[in-house]
This record gives structure tokens, sequence and C-alpha cells, in this order.
């Protein structure tokens, strides 16, 4: 197995999700002794969510590349990214890294085509659903065009994940809030939803969404997981 490098701690939350998903999957793909050969370079998310609401993105993006390289010179074959939103800074990791990066967006996308969806409704932080680095990565590079929640219920979810998700608080009514705003997106024809914040899996699952989930983590892992053993 090639040695997989993590920038996690974005939140640790989501970091512990990656973690646990890496490690089941070599359990079954490699008998269940077997566990992931994977480093983590765990970020201070305090340091992280400053850059981002300041808007500090070429600052944060030096940060994670610092990181990344040390995650390379310590062995690392490849890197993935443990957030959805911080990969606004995948040009300048990218840029770093003389192994290979895999981007959360692109094994989405790859899943998506596969399956025959490309209307997704994307559920993320205001930063993923509003900017253009990640659903326009996903209209350029594949074709595939995700809706977003309306302005109100934008600010609704990025306040449950800030305020609860990344701090590992779930509570049924921002679950209920959730679902409630994927329904309403059913109704206008999404075909299926992506978790594009990697805690939301925290909220919505296959087993209680109205639309089909693609669980960014969940792909991410699976993706990471072939290259190694590839």
């Amino acid at each position: 197995m090639k040695r997989i490098g993590i920038l996690g701690g974005m939140s640790p939350e989501s970091t512990v999700i990656y973690y646990r998903l890496l490690n089941e999957g070599a359990r079954k793909a490699l008998g269940p002794l077997s566990t992931a050969d994977c480093l983590i370079a765990s970020m201070n998310f305090g340091e992280i969510q400053a850059m981002q609401k300041a808007g500090e993105w070429d600052r944060a993006g030096d940060h994670l590349a610092r990181a990344a390289k040390g995650l390379e010179a310590a062995g690392a074959d490849l890197i993935i990214l443990a957030t959805n939103t911080m990969h606004q800074c995948a040009p300048a990791i990218e840029t770093a890294l003389q192994v290979p990066f895999l981007h959360i967006a692109d094994a989405t996308a790859a899943r998506l085509t596969a399956e025959g969806r490309n209307k997704p409704l994307l559920l993320g932080t205001a930063y993923t659903m509003e900017q253009d680095f990640y659903k326009g990565r996903l209209s350029r590079a594949h074709g595939i065009h995700a809706m977003i929640p309306a302005p109100a219920e934008r600010a609704l979810i990025h306040s449950i994940i800030f305020d609860e998700l990344v701090n590992g608080v779930v509570r049924e009514e921002s679950r209920s809030a959730y679902l409630a705003i994927v329904a309403r997106h059913a109704a206008e024809r999404a075909d299926s939803v992506i978790l594009g914040c990697t805690e939301i899996g925290m909220l919505l699952d296959d087993g209680n969404s109205p639309l089909p989930v693609y669980d960014t983590a969940a792909i991410h892992c699976a993706v990471a997981l072939e290259t190694a053993l590839a």
C-alpha cells in the first residue's frame, strides 16, 4: 500500500471521519487486521477559519502547501485534503507537490457521472456554495451543473456547520432543517445531493435523504484507497 498523506484538522471531526473510513476500507480490501498506511498533518482550525473570514486565501494556500510538502518529505506517496472548503487552496498545494494530489471535487464528479447524475444540489459552507472553485470545477471539467440553495438556506446551512458540526454537535432540529432544504430542491428536480462539507454526513445519509446522497468524504477516501492499493 502506498502511504496516504492527510491534510486534516479542518475540522478535527472531519479528520476523524477520514481516518475511520480509510481504515475501514483497508480492512475490507486487505483483511480484518489491516490498517491504512497514512500520515496526518493536523492544522489549527482556529487559524484557518480566521484566514477564511478575512479572505486571506493566498496566505491559507501557502500554509497548507507547506504542510503538504512536510507530508511528502515524511514519505507520503499521495496527498488528500480532508475538507471541501479548503480546496479553494488546491492550486497552491498542487504546485508545491511532486506526488499526486487527489481533488475531492474530481472524485465526487467521477461518481456522479458514473451513476448518471448531472443536476445535484450542492450543500456546504457558504464559501463552497457561493464561490467558483468547487461548482465551477464541476461544471468546466466534468459538465455537472450544481444547484445551490437560496440565500437564507445557505446562511442556515453555513451556521449549522460552524456553530455545531465542526464542534461535534449533532442536533435533530438541524437535521430536520437540512432535510427540508433537500426536499424543496428535490421538488425542483435536483437529481441528487452533494454533501459538499465533510461534516454534513453527520446529519444526512441515504437512509434519511429524499435524494441520493453523495458523501464527499466517503467518496474521497474510497478514491484515495484505490490509488494507494493500485
